[in-house]
C-alpha cells in the first residue's frame, strides 16, 4: 500500500539509512596562533578579510561579510544582501551559535557552533555544523560541507598566522 503523503520515501530506494537516522554532524579543527580572544576577533570581526566569497559566498568576490547585531550578511558590491544566518547564542571570546543557511532561506538552515579554545599559546577554533535535515537536501548539503569547512578554516588559519603547513582536519583525525 503505498503512503497517503506525496513526499513519503519509496522503500525500493532505500540507501542503507532509516527515514529517521541523523547524519552525522561535520566537525572540522584548526589551530591558529595567540589567544582565544584574538582568534574570536579574526573570525567574527574580520571575516571579510579572509573568508573566501569566491567560491563560498552568494556574490562572489565582490561581496563582504559580516556580523551585524544577531545576522551573518553577506552583502555584494551593488548593495544587494542575504542572510547567511542568525546567531541565537553569542558568547566572545568562546563561542557562537547560529542557523546557517547562506544562499537559501532561514527555512532550509542547518546549525552551526563555533567553539574556541586555549590551547598553549594557541587556539583552537572547532567547527560544529549539523542539524541537516533542516536542509532542502540534507545529503547534498553535508557533502558540500564536508569539503569546504577544511578550505574555509585553513583560509582562516593563514589569516591568522598559521604557517603554509597548517591544515583544518575534520576531528576524528586529530589524535
Amino acid at each position: 500500500m503505498s503512503s497517503i503523503f506525496s513526499h513519503a520515501q519509496d522503500p525500493s530506494q532505500d540507501d542503507g539509512r532509516q527515514a529517521s537516522d541523523p547524519l552525522e554532524p561535520v566537525v572540522n579543527t584548526v589551530r591558529v596562533p595567540g589567544p582565544v580572544s584574538r582568534a574570536f576577533a579574526g573570525f567574527t570581526d574580520h571575516t571579510h578579510l579572509w573568508w573566501p566569497l569566491e567560491k563560498h559566498g552568494v556574490y562572489g568576490a565582490g561581496s563582504y561579510v559580516e556580523f551585524e547585531e544577531n545576522l551573518i550578511l553577506e552583502t555584494a558590491d551593488d548593495g544587494r544582501t542575504s542572510i547567511w544566518g542568525t546567531l541565537d547564542d553569542w558568547q566572545p571570546p568562546l563561542s557562537f551559535h547560529a542557523s546557517w543557511h547562506p544562499g537559501t532561506t532561514a527555512l532550509w538552515s542547518t546549525e552551526l557552533l563555533v567553539a574556541f579554545r586555549a590551547v598553549g599559546p594557541e587556539t583552537e577554533v572547532r567547527v560544529f555544523h549539523e542539524g541537516w535535515e533542516g536542509a532542502e537536501d540534507p545529503v547534498a548539503a553535508r557533502e558540500a560541507y564536508v569539503e569546504a569547512w577544511p578550505l574555509i578554516l585553513e583560509r582562516f588559519a593563514r589569516f591568522m598566522g598559521a604557517g603554509d603547513s597548517t591544515d583544518a582536519v575534520p576531528s576524528e583525525d586529530l589524535s
